[in-house]
């Protein structure tokens, strides 16, 4: 897949948002929990539904991945309804060296555990960062990614350090390491919370919160596609680890997945995986290796 002007423009369109909603509508499944609901995450009822086999999977000729539609650079859905982003290009390679074609479910975060429990997709590829308390959940496999917590916020009242957040409203999404990171460490700070980023960001733009939350990596292009934004907070919390997802026990996904991992490092496969995604977002003055992991190697 190579990266075209049109590419880019559609980058930008989709961190934008503002057209998420019809393209999202018209693209196919999707999952996502209640506005009220808990992070699934940490809380999942019901027993699992048994996963798939990997011969089951060839059988029906297709993989079954949950990405997200509304983070662009890593996944999103363009304006002509199709998925792209980084996590997207890994999921077309798995499913490429299975001989399947993919079919994608849109999930907001809260909802990347119970699609899994429930069967309705096989891999997680949802910039989903490894927790202890999601591993009680769910099984991940070699990380492919790094990431830490930033904060985006105008520019005219830009948030540089946290304390500044004292008395305002922290936007933040439903089911993400900011929340847990916020509720936990920093419970002063009043939290405005959405299911999904597209609304999330839309709160910020229209100002009903005065920043936002969430990896790193999204705010920094985020802020890039959006004049009189900032990021002053770059570096919160632990760096962590992103990893692909699958059903609680499903040994034979992980092993196929973490095979693929290490095969693909022979390639750089996640570097250039960045190159097509992601630096024509970032640029030049991002270091790849500050995001990207190959061979499931922090």
């Amino acid at each position: 897949m190579n990266i075209t002007k049109k590419v880019v423009r559609t980058v930008v369109a989709a961190l934008g948002a503002l057209t998420m909603s019809v393209a999202v509508a018209a693209c196919g499944p999707s999952a996502s929990l209640p506005s009220d609901a808990k992070d699934s995450s940490a809380s999942t009822s019901g027993t699992a539904v048994k996963a798939r086999t990997l011969d089951e999977i060839k059988k029906s000729g297709v993989l079954k991945v949950a990405v997200f539609s509304d983070k662009a650079p890593f996944g999103y859905v363009d304006q002509d309804g199709k998925y792209q982003g980084y996590d997207v290009v890994f999921a077309e390679r798995l499913a490429k060296d299975l001989g399947v074609k993919v079919e994608y479910t849109g999930v907001d975060p809260a909802a990347r555990v119970d699609v899994l429990s429930s069967n309705k997709v096989d891999i997680t590829l949802a910039n989903f960062t490894v927790t202890p308390e999601r591993e009680e959940k769910v099984d991940f496999a070699k990380p492919y990614m790094k990431v830490a917590l930033g904060v985006v916020s105008p520019e005219s009242a830009e948030i540089t350090d946290v304390s500044q957040l004292k008395g305002k409203t922290l936007i933040i999404a439903k089911g993400t390491t900011a929340e847990t990171y916020f509720e936990k460490e920093h419970p002063e700070v009043k939290l405005l919370k959405y299911d999904q980023y597209a609304d999330a960001y839309n709160a910020l733009l229209d100002g009903r919160g005065d920043a936002f939350s969430t990896d790193n990596t999204e705010v920094l292009a985020w802020a890039k596609a959006n004049k009189g934004f900032a990021v002053g907070i770059t570096d919160l919390g632990e760096t962590s680890a992103i990893a692909p997802a699958v059903q609680k026990g499903n040994k034979e996904m992980l092993d196929y997945i973490n095979s693929e991992i290490d095969k693909l490092a022979e390639e750089n496969f996640f570097h250039k995986d960045y190159d097509e995604t992601l630096k024509p977002v970032f640029g030049d003055q991002t270091n790849p290796d500050d995001i990207v992991v190959e061979g499931g190697k922090l």
